[in-house]
């Protein structure tokens, strides 16, 4: 009779296929990324993103070829957080490859790079970009596009329900329609016309080259916010470039969920329109339509829209009308606040000069991060809107009559929610795993001497994947402080459960073995 040993090892069959085939497609977009060198630097370019794609087929292969042979089944959430675990794990080390190759940065450095792409973080190890082989810059713009919809939205466009474990161990929730797979391609076909629109937009109106629209699009869509200008946006001096980044920060850090739910208003309105006009309807009726619209009541929307109004306000009276001026002030407020809760990263301005209060302001903004689904980090304003909803309802609790209870409904997307146990248990975990860990990261960086104020912003940076720094994070940082950074992103990344229960399923199982 099979043991569970036997059993055991068809599983990590079917883990090790799955990872393989990830880093066998990983290997064919390096190599592609790459030969942009041929358009923009030289063979020499190439080589260090040849030999990568190599190296990262053997690996798959060698991966694919310990699955062989297994029956194609659905991963259960155990073996996905597992796989979830090995594909990111291996995809930043071996993306962090040409780096190492192309003589730019060591092992620590490149590595740390490399998780900052794939988190779309944005902090950087590189002083300065301008002189880099723009295949080396395009790489990292690539990996932030990509690490923003996740591994788990392609794999379940290719494999179908066969990847459903892993999309869930990802941490994604955003079900748009019943049938999975169609809501993964909806997802891509949302963001690659978003990446449209924000490459015509930048080209055509703020008058940029293709290939810094090409770049500041994919890394403003996906929240990362690397630059491949040593000033970030500042450098353009344009406010007509600036407005549109903006919009692409708030799309990037607007949940797909809301993106579709507002493809359905803009629809559904059309046809209500011609109804009216039609004398279908009447005009009493049109306006409840508009109004029982799920996108009109997302509370996601309207906590961004608060959030960002009074983190303006409060950074334009007290920090940024001092050091620029009325005009300038508005937009560096303005464009900051953006860039800060979206968890983006780009920047107008230094931080040097800024007071304590507005980086308070700024730190805050990065905790709280953008909306749930999307490609930003931080807490994300789902969890913070519940969290808010259940300290009103404790609060009406204690006014209640005998016998009433309250229970909280949200829309998420397109559907509506109830609260439920699960929910409030993911809150709560999310939220004392985020500070347990982020307030570790600030001790470090105390130990390693740096200021309180300036250790809280940039591991909250790190942590909630922003990229914005007041100078700590540098290839001259000491290599305890690249590390702590390091492991930060990749944990705020992948919200700690999924590397926790990965790590402990893996010393669990090897127990079986030996």
């Amino acid at each position: 009779m099979p043991t569970y040993k036997y059993f055991l090892k068809l599983r990590y069959k079917t883990i090790f296929r799955d990872t393989g085939n990830i880093i066998i497609g990983l290997s064919v977009l390096i190599i592609i990324v790459g030969s942009t060198a041929f358009i923009y630097d030289s063979f020499n370019d190439f080589i260090p993103f040849l030999i990568t794609g190599i190296i990262s087929i053997l690996c798959g292969g060698i991966f694919w070829f310990i699955g062989r042979g297994e029956k194609r089944n659905e991963l259960n959430t155990q073996d996905a957080v597992v796989t979830v675990f090995f594909v990111w794990t291996i995809a930043i080390l071996l993306s962090a490859l040409p780096f190492i190759f192309s003589g730019e940065l060591n092992f620590s450095q490149a590595v740390f790079e490399s998780t900052s792409g794939w988190t779309t973080t944005g902090l950087s190890m590189f002083s300065d970009v301008e002189t880099l082989p723009r295949s080396i810059l395009i790489w990292r713009s690539v990996m932030q596009f990509v690490g923003g919809a996740g591994f788990a939205i392609i794999t379940v466009i290719v494999a179908g329900t066969m990847g459903v474990g892993i999309y869930q161990a990802e941490g994604r929730s955003d079900n748009l329609v019943p049938n999975l797979r169609e809501s993964a391609r909806i997802i891509i076909r949302i963001y690659l016309s978003w990446t449209l629109i924000g490459i015509l937009l930048l080209v055509f109106v703020g008058k940029l080259s293709f290939f810094d629209a090409f770049n500041h699009t994919l890394t403003g869509l996906s929240t990362g916010g690397f630059s491949t200008r040593n000033s970030s946006i500042a450098s353009f001096g344009s406010l007509r470039v600036e407005v549109i980044i903006m919009l692409l920060m708030i799309m990037g850090g607007t949940g797909f969920g809301v993106h579709y739910a507002g493809l359905l208003m803009i629809r559904n309105f059309i046809r209500n329109r011609r109804d009216y006009r039609s004398k279908r309807i009447s005009l009493v009726e049109l306006r409840e339509r508009i109004k029982s619209e799920p996108f009109l009541k997302n509370p996601e929307i309207k906590t961004m829209f608060i959030i960002l109004v009074i983190s303006f306000l409060l950074l334009f009276s007290f920090t940024t009308v001092e050091i620029y001026g009325l005009v300038d002030g508005l937009v560096h407020s303005a464009f900051q606040s953006i860039s800060t809760l979206t968890t983006t990263g780009f920047a107008t301005v230094s931080f040097s000069k800024w007071n304590y209060f507005g980086l308070l302001i700024m730190t805050i903004l990065m905790i709280l991060g953008g909306m749930m689904d999307s490609t930003s980090g931080g807490l994300k304003l789902f969890r913070v809107y519940i969290a808010l909803k259940l300290i009103i309802n404790q609060i009406k609790e204690f006014f209640k009559p005998s016998g009433t209870t309250f229970y909280i409904e949200v829309y998420k997307g397109v559907s509506r929610k109830k609260i439920d146990l699960n929910s409030i248990k993911n809150v709560l975990v999310v939220f004392t795993m985020y500070f347990i860990t982020y307030f570790i990261g600030v001790f470090i960086l105390l130990a390693y001497g740096y200021p309180l104020h300036t250790a809280l912003f940039e591991y909250a940076s790190t942590l909630s994947t922003v990229g914005l720094s007041t100078g700590i994070t540098s290839s001259q940082a000491p290599l305890g402080v690249i590390w702590t950074q390091t492991l930060g992103m990749y944990l705020g990344r992948l919200e700690f459960f999924v590397i926790i229960n990965a790590i402990i399923k893996l010393f669990k199982d090897l127990r079986e073995f030996f």
